[in-house]
């Protein structure tokens, strides 16, 4: 089985979104294992505040696989495929699949944001700190105790969310 990481985000009804996408990872692939969940300002354009997370859980499926069915549980949230940085419902991506190392079409492993976004990479370091990046060998601890987090700040926001 390969240990698999993903991220999730959502700037769009934040808490439903997240809650919909844990459930249907979930029935995928049992239990996750779950990082804290982090509000954090849009990078790249103007736009509602994320909330976003790493889980992790093992599996068999190739990620090729994988990508396919998050892609499905994107799309059936509403998620649009526009091409450009903007709003979402939900975005989910595959981060890691074990130490592979791949260049397939648009599926690249190790996912080149682990060390350019402070709401990947610190939700991953908190899960999966003592391992690795496939490529540089450096633990996910290391490469976030010196990521430069100050134009991208985390907040820790309650999870699950009080009930209103």
């Amino acid at each position: 089985m390969a240990h698999v990481y993903v991220s999730i985000g959502s700037n769009i009804d934040r808490e439903q979104n997240i809650d919909v996408a844990l459930r249907a990872l979930t029935a995928a692939y049992g239990e996750l294992q779950l990082s804290s969940v982090y509000a954090s300002d849009a990078v790249g354009f103007n736009s509602a505040p994320f909330y976003n997370l790493v889980v992790g859980f093992s599996t068999t499926e190739t990620p090729q696989a994988i990508q396919g069915r998050l892609h499905t549980i994107e799309d059936s949230n509403g998620r649009l495929r526009t091409g450009q940085l903007s709003a979402r419902t939900l975005d989910l991506d595959l981060l890691l699949y074990d130490d592979l190392v791949l260049t397939d079409g648009k599926l690249v492993l190790p996912r080149p944001d682990i060390d350019r976004y402070a709401f990947v990479l610190g939700p991953l370091a908190e899960i999966a700190g003592s391992e690795c990046h496939p490529v540089s060998g450096i633990s996910y601890a290391e490469l976030w105790s010196a990521f430069d987090d100050s134009q991208q700040q985390l907040a820790r926001v309650e999870w699950p969310p009080a009930a209103q």
